[in-house]
């Protein structure tokens, strides 16, 4: 399939959730519906780098920070009365994405000379320098946090709630159809072949910097972009909660769980890891969701290492793997040779 009809499939299966949503009459499904699409964006803006190009990314929370307090600086730049609420959200989110993006192409630039584990420690430093600098920083609220004042409804969509729901899912298809577009372009071929063997990529004459450095701006910028609206979500910003290590650990178990080598894995892990983690929040606790994150990554570790579309793959895809790049085996074989001495058969 195309990606303009991708798109337009994307789009008409969005507006028929956001149909959905508002048909259940109920505002907590916004609240809790806007968390799984935040995950959605930054599992598939993980998978980019850490599934296509195979560097395991620790610093979500740092991208997803960046997004959050460039809104946060915006607001008290323009002032904290109702003019803060001229700027809509996508303006916002365009500025969180190319802010987040500078810094994923500064960081891919420093780092991504550095392979496997070297990586994703350096990743993790650069979450904890982000976070030292926010806290240091008064202007966006410091180690005391910042508070954000939205707007109790939107116009033409009611609750602001929807409306911050509404921008979320269009991020999440933008998202879905970028990751998708990469997968079946020549980019994304450049990615496989650097996730599977680097020094070989190289050799065959791939830029492996400059594609590694194309996927750490374009993840960089989707995690900032999903972290553009969360002041206006949950009202009140720390840099305890907004760089906890929840991001990092759920954006690499939701690719992991739904599969790590197609764009649709990390949407089946966030749809159905974030969605568990919703009803163990509202029927148990919140503090039980880390745990079930990491008893169903060590299972499907264990059990299906290649995720649910692995499973799928392997299980219900139909596949003649004796025709695949080969001749069936009878066609391989030499033909037989008559034995010396005898008498090679006439013809029928």
């Amino acid at each position: 399939m195309r990606t303009l009809p991708f798109l337009v499939i994307s789009l008409v299966v969005a507006g028929l959730v956001f149909a959905g949503a508002l048909a259940v009459g109920n505002d907590y499904i916004f609240f809790a519906g806007y968390v799984v699409l935040q995950y959605v964006v930054l599992s598939t803006a993980w998978n980019i780098l850490g599934g296509y190009c195979g560097y395991v990314n620790f610093g979500t929370g740092a991208f997803f920070a960046l997004g959050a307090y460039s809104t946060v600086a915006i607001y008290n730049l323009i002032g904290k009365n109702e003019l803060s609420h001229v700027i809509p959200i996508p303006v916002l989110m365009l500025v969180g994405g190319i802010v987040s993006g500078i810094v994923g192409f500064g960081m891919g630039y420093l780092t991504l000379r550095l392979r496997g584990a070297f990586f994703s420690i350096a990743t993790l430093a650069l979450a904890v320098v982000l976070e030292t600098l926010i806290v240091n920083w008064d202007y966006v609220g410091g180690s005391r946090g910042a508070y954000i004042l939205r707007p109790e409804n939107a116009p033409l969509i009611g609750s602001y709630v929807r409306y911050l729901f509404l921008t979320m899912l269009l991020l999440a298809v933008g998202s879905l159809v970028i990751a998708r577009l990469i997968e079946r372009s020549r980019l994304g071929y450049g990615m496989a072949t650097i996730r599977d063997d680097e020094l070989a990529a190289e050799a065959s004459g791939v830029p492996t910097l400059r594609v590694k450095l194309i996927a750490t701006t374009i993840s960089g910028a989707l995690m900032g972009m999903a972290g553009a609206p969360f002041p206006y979500y949950i009202g009140y910003l720390q840099p305890d909660s907004t760089f906890a290590l929840d991001y990092a650990i759920n954006a690499i178990a939701m690719p992991l769980i739904g599969g790590t080598s197609t764009w649709i894995g990390p949407l089946i892990g966030a749809i159905l890891l974030d969605s568990l983690q919703q009803l163990i929040t509202v029927t148990i606790s919140s503090a039980v969701n880390l745990l079930i994150v990491g008893c169903l990554l060590v299972a499907f570790v264990i059990l299906a290492p290649n995720g649910i579309v692995g499973l799928f793959q392997k299980y219900f895809q139909h596949k003649d793997d004796d025709f695949v790049g080969r001749r069936p085996a009878s066609l391989d074989e030499p033909p037989a040779v008559a034995p010396s001495g005898s008498a090679p058969e006439s013809p029928a």
